[in-house]
C-alpha cells in the first residue's frame, strides 16, 4: 500500500506492530529485521507528515480566531484599567501537577 493511501491510525499500528515483535523477540531476527525497519520507516513518514499537517492547520486556525478575539487589554475600559492596577491583587496560584499521569506506561514505540 503507497504512503498516500495510509491513515495515520494504520500507520501507527505498524510502528506498535513492529516495535511489539521487536520488543518480544528472545534473539534477534536479522533475517526479518530489514523488512521491519523499511516498513517502519515508511509508516513513520507517513505519521510525521499527517502530524505536521495537523499542527499547521492548528497554528493556523488558532492564529485566525486570535485575530478575531479581541485581547484582554483592549476589551477593558480605561477607567477599569486603573482601578485594576491599583487594586491589591493576590497573584495566580498554579495548580498542582496531576500524579495520574506518572503511573501510565509510555507504549510509544519510537
Amino acid at each position: 500500500m503507497a504512503n498516500e493511501k495510509k491513515t495515520f491510525r494504520e500507520a501507527y499500528g505498524v510502528l506498535q506492530g513492529h516495535a511489539e515483535t521487536l520488543r518480544n523477540q528472545t534473539e534477534p531476527n536479522i533475517d526479518d529485521l530489514l523488512a521491519i525497519v523499511e516498513e517502519s520507516v515508511s509508516a513513520y513518514r507517513v505519521c510525521k507528515e499527517r502530524i505536521d499537517a495537523v499542527e499547521k492547520a492548528l497554528e493556523k486556525a488558532l492564529n485566525d480566531v486570535a485575530d478575531v478575539v479581541p485581547q484582554a487589554s483592549e476589551s477593558i475600559p480605561s477607567r477599569a484599567k486603573s482601578a485594576s492596577r491599583q487594586a491589591n491583587v493576590a497573584p495566580a496560584q498554579t495548580p498542582a501537577a496531576n500524579p495520574g499521569f506518572d503511573d501510565l506506561e509510555d507504549d510509544i514505540p519510537f
